[in-house]
């Protein structure tokens, strides 16, 4: 009695079938492929402009270097 045959697996297709229909159930699923791309989509985006940020503020907190003359020409001219 706990198990389902597949008159069961049946009966609950045909039901499916009937609320959802062939052309909502399509369009069901196109909607849910272009929303999938679209967070795809999202989630390289943010990738994107996490990347980006550190970089820009890493570079604008560096401080200039100071060039030093080698010790090899300050012999020379001194």
């Amino acid at each position: 009695m706990g198990g389902l045959s597949i008159w069961h697996w049946l009966v609950v297709g045909i039901v499916v079938m009937l609320l959802f229909g062939k052309g909502r159930f399509s369009d069901m699923m196109g909607d849910v492929a272009k929303g999938l791309k679209s967070f795809k989509k999202g989630l390289s985006d943010d990738e994107d402009a996490a990347a980006a940020k550190p970089a820009s503020r890493i570079e604008s907190q560096t401080a200039p270097e100071k060039t030093a003359k080698p010790v090899a020409e300050e012999q020379k001219h001194g």
